[in-house]
């Protein structure tokens, strides 16, 4: 059985009730105790230097040269914190619902309205530690809307949140490295979970440098590894993003939730040609002052300045029209891939849509609009030539942020004793789809806020246990299997490469299981998939030694990892018959074309378990108290 640990009592007191029966350890005995973090963004900076703070021995894991290049750098657009600053109808209950909602019911009404009750403090925080959040003339902190909600609730700082957010934890972690609380390890990438006697102990990591294998030994393991949404290849993730850890941790005993929920964004750069690596996001905050239309006549060839007023479709507003532009993301990407695939796209490939300014700079100004989004403006002109000021800029939705993950608890520890995943690499806050602004958000609650609160509760435990030793039998045996794979790989000699394939997967994913999917699609992509499996086993040609740098072999193990994770994600989307966020089964719309919800059968969270390479699927049923859910409506 599932036990998800939800405290007794009311849903707002919850958390506090959690905090008054939690276990302490005294300060002298947290120096016994040893913590992996592995990841440095904001959820693993943030938990690594706060348990370090508190007296825990921190040993701190990226695969990227510094900490400061973790992917939570990207993000641009902003934190979200129920502080209704702009007393327009704002609060814990308003944002607890808002999320719960755009999730479409298939998330724990605790963990919600957790997230949602600790965003306010979180904000004063960030400010504490020097975070440049935009002000008011007067000094006050200004907000702005995201889509999914009908109030201003998001904190930012231009479009660079993500880099400044970071910035402030960098600063903390690097104080505790310098005050030898925290031992950083760059470039070291983990490759296995070691597991004794049912408990997460220890890890397995190649030095992405010299290409050696070492293993490391601690009381508890902290995931805190991201998202996996490069399994479609093209995406917004930096290509360095991965599954390999959650992946060996599910492996190892994890179970793994709701892998399908995987959200398109809907303002992505659009594909430009078959030899791109990644696809470049353009911040949800555009969608503020920007609207969104396409020509009504299909297959226009005119440029979007000669397109008269009424000649554009505003087809978000509308379908939409209580929230219009604002749109929760899996709306907005699915209408905007219903009018591409209609003939209405525009661009070189007729891939996109219009995202247009105007009518905002001759509203509010355009020394306003450059305050806003000065540097998304320089870095589309950049990337496109373009002079979005003068012309509408061209958006395409693009796989991004990953709902699924991991399946943690409420003190976000894995089904594996000891093991813990914070941030994007869990499922926990999100359901079906995360409303924009809750990334930020929910990794830095986890890593501050949430796991120093509840790692107690299981160390108090390993005080009375011996310390575990990497001499222990079971890391031979898991270092072996990790040599094995290795060997494996570069054993191959094939005749294709390794980006060759993940092209080819990028293609099924993209086909079968992005935006829309049904039972005939994802039936097909299974048997692609596993085809593809063992093409890559026996064609790929991986160059170079393991004793080396070798960013090919880093490349090939990590899509051996995607290629098995998308078949679960089929797998689930499969098992799944209904709608729900972004997972849109295509037979189960309602007639407009809307999402149709079946809570009767559907309202828990699959978690699957690793079987000797099959998934079996186990249910977290999910227990509204305190909503009911609706029917999802933003018209």
């Amino acid at each position: 059985m599932l036990d998800s640990k939800i405290p007794e009592g009311p849903l707002e007191n919850k958390w506090r009730n959690y905090q008054i029966k939690s276990q302490l350890i005294n300060p002298a005995n947290k120096k016994k105790l040893n913590i992996i973090v592995v990841g440095s963004g904001l959820a693993g900076s943030g938990a690594a230097a706060t348990l370090a703070e508190l007296g825990y021995d921190i040993k701190c894991f990226c695969y990227q040269d510094s900490a400061r290049r973790a992917h939570s750098v990207a993000a641009q657009g902003g934190i979200n914190a129920a502080k209704n600053y702009q007393h327009d109808g704002d609060s814990v209950w308003r944002m607890f619902y808002d999320t719960l909602k755009g999730g479409d019911f298939r998330s724990r009404e605790a963990n919600v309205y957790r997230l949602a009750e600790l965003s306010a403090p979180l904000i004063d925080h960030y400010v504490q530690q020097g975070v440049p959040f935009a002000r008011e003339y007067g000094g006050v902190l200004v907000n702005r809307s995201f889509g999914g909600v009908q109030v201003q609730r998001t904190f930012y700082a231009r479009g660079q949140t993500g880099q400044q957010l970071l910035l402030a934890a960098y600063s903390q972690l690097y104080k505790m490295k310098r005050a030898k609380k925290v031992e950083m390890f760059p470039r070291h990438e983990m490759l296995d979970l070691v597991v004794i006697d049912g408990n997460a102990k220890g890890i397995i990591v190649r030095d992405l440098v010299t290409g050696q294998l070492k293993r490391f030994a601690a009381d508890a393991i902290v995931l805190a590894t991201g998202g996996y949404s490069r399994v479609f290849r093209l995406s917004t993730l930096a290509i360095g993003c991965n599954g390999t850890a959650i992946w060996k941790a599910h492996k190892q005993g994890a179970y793994f939730a709701a892998p399908s929920f995987t959200q398109i964004h809907p303002t992505a750069l659009p594909q430009t040609s078959e030899a791109q690596s990644k696809l470049t996001l353009m911040s949800e905050s555009l969608r503020n002052d920007g609207r969104i239309w396409i020509p009504k006549k299909k297959d226009d060839d005119r440029t979007a300045n000669e397109i008269p007023e009424e000649e554009r479709d505003y087809y978000l507003e509308r379908r939409y029209p209580s929230f219009g532009n604002l749109a929760p993301r899996d709306i907005a990407s699915r209408a905007a891939k219903e009018r591409i695939d209609a003939g209405y796209g525009v661009g070189r490939l007729k891939n996109a849509v219009y995202l247009d300014f105007k009518q905002a700079i001759e509203r509010f100004g355009l020394q306003t609009i450059q305050d806003r989004y000065g540097n998304l403006f320089k870095m589309y002109r950049k990337i496109t030539g373009v002079d979005a000021y003068k012309e509408p800029m061209q958006i395409s939705p693009a796989a991004h942020f990953s709902m699924g993950g991991l399946w943690v608890n409420y003190e976000l520890m894995t089904t594996v004793p000891g093991l813990y995943a914070i941030g994007e690499c869990n499922f926990s806050d999100h359901g079906a789809n995360r409303l924009g602004a809750n990334s930020l958000l929910q990794a830095s609650i986890d890593g501050y806020f949430v796991l120093p609160n509840t790692i107690n509760n299981y160390l108090a435990g390993a005080l009375k246990e011996d310390h575990p030793t990497t001499e222990h039998p079971e890391f031979n045996k898991v270092q072996q299997e990790v040599e094995r794979q290795i060997a494996k790989l570069l054993s191959v000699n094939g005749s294709k490469t390794v980006d060759h394939f993940h092209r080819e997967l990028g293609k099924v994913m993209w086909q079968e299981c992005a935006m829309s999917r049904n039972k005939q699609g994802l039936e097909k992509a299974i048997a692609q998939i596993r085809e593809l499996r063992k093409a890559f086993w026996n064609e790929v040609k991986v160059t170079g030694s393991d004793k080396e740098m070798n960013t090919e072999l880093e490349k090939a193990l990590r899509l051996a990892d995607f290629i098995e994770l998308a078949l679960l994600m089929c797998t689930d989307a499969l098992q799944r018959e209904e709608s729900c966020g972004a997972h849109f089964r295509e037979e189960y719309q309602t007639e407009e074309g809307e999402a149709r919800r079946i809570d009767d059968t559907f309202s828990f969270v699959s978690a699957w378990e690793y079987d000797n390479g099959h998934f079996k699927l186990h249910k977290e049923v999910l227990e509204f108290e305190n909503v009911k859910p609706t029917v999802r409506s933003y018209k």
